[in-house]
């Protein structure tokens, strides 16, 4: 039975953050079925993303574009090698840097992205329009968490 306390807590789905954690985990939920005959998973697949628009990138750049911490990356970068989506070496200008590149297998997988965006696309329900203007309205957001 509810108590007079309880009317003072709002809702969990009154809380923006908990919508946002909520819509992170549908998300999963779509990409896992397209990305798991892939072998992939989201995260490996954002760092191959990041690879079929730019190869041959440090760890510490990729680590950058996905706000990850090196250490969190290097793991995940192992297992893409040793499955042979990538490979990496040492920036020879720079022997502390490594350097992540598409491997054979990484350039096949990158055949299945219309196949993927448009899947995900089509769960989201939004317009072309409304996936742009929610993309931006987030982005403001994560930028302010990161100032504050």
């Amino acid at each position: 039975m509810a108590t007079p306390m309880d009317q003072d807590i709002p809702e969990l789905n009154e809380f923006l953050c908990f919508e946002i954690y909520a819509s992170n985990l549908s998300f999963g939920r779509v990409y896992k079925p397209v990305l798991d005959p892939l072998g992939l998973t989201y995260p490996q697949f954002l760092v191959l993303y990041l690879l079929w628009r730019k190869d041959a990138r440090s760890v510490g750049e990729i680590a950058g574009a996905l706000g990850l911490e090196t250490s969190t990356l290097t793991p995940l970068i192992k297992r893409l090698e040793q499955a042979g989506f990538v490979t990496r070496k040492r920036d020879p200008s720079d022997e502390r840097r490594v350097k992540v590149s598409l491997a054979p297998r990484g350039e096949v997988a990158r055949t299945h992205l219309d196949e993927i965006r448009d899947c995900v696309g089509r769960a989201t329900g939004l317009t072309l329009e409304e996936a742009q203007e929610l993309q931006t309205s987030l982005r403001k957001l994560r930028t302010h968490l990161a100032d504050s």
